[in-house]
């Protein structure tokens, strides 16, 4: 199991979070449920999936939220763009965040690329496995 708090891209998306919930207390009460909770949600599920991937004991889970924390990085950077579009985000405040999350994308899709190097022997070796066991059937692993 990893130490998630250890992890350079928790680090800058923990910190992306805490910003975007200060900067979308002010936005209008009547994006409540709308913007700002999809903003919020969005932005929250970064961390939560590195979280959560770094608890799994297989490098191939890992990645598959990794993959989710990318996702929802995208959705984030999308929707902080909107709020900048709709004038709930001035210059300043937008510039910093979007600062903010460019780094921890460019961070996040680091690691990702970290662990998928590590992961494609055992991969690459688990498919030339699956394939001679459907090609030849289970007497090709009885040599092994």
């Amino acid at each position: 199991m990893r130490d998630y708090r250890n992890i350079k891209a928790y680090q800058l998306s923990d910190d992306m979070v805490v910003e975007v919930y200060r900067l979308t207390k002010d936005f209008p009460r009547e994006e409540l449920y709308g913007l700002t909770s999809q903003l919020r949600r969005a932005s929250l599920s970064v961390p939560t999936n590195i979280v959560e991937g770094a608890s799994r004991n297989h490098k191939r889970d890992y990645l598959h939220f990794l993959y989710i924390s990318r996702g929802s990085m995208s959705e984030t950077q999308y929707l902080l763009h909107l709020a900048k579009r709709l004038n709930y985000l001035d210059e300043s405040n937008y510039e910093s965040l979007n600062h903010l999350t460019e780094e921890s994308a460019r961070t996040l899709y680091g690691l990702i690329v970290s662990v998928e190097k590590e992961t494609k022997f055992p991969v690459k070796l688990m498919a030339l496995i699956t394939s001679s066991i459907a090609l030849y059937g289970l007497k090709f692993l009885k040599g092994f």
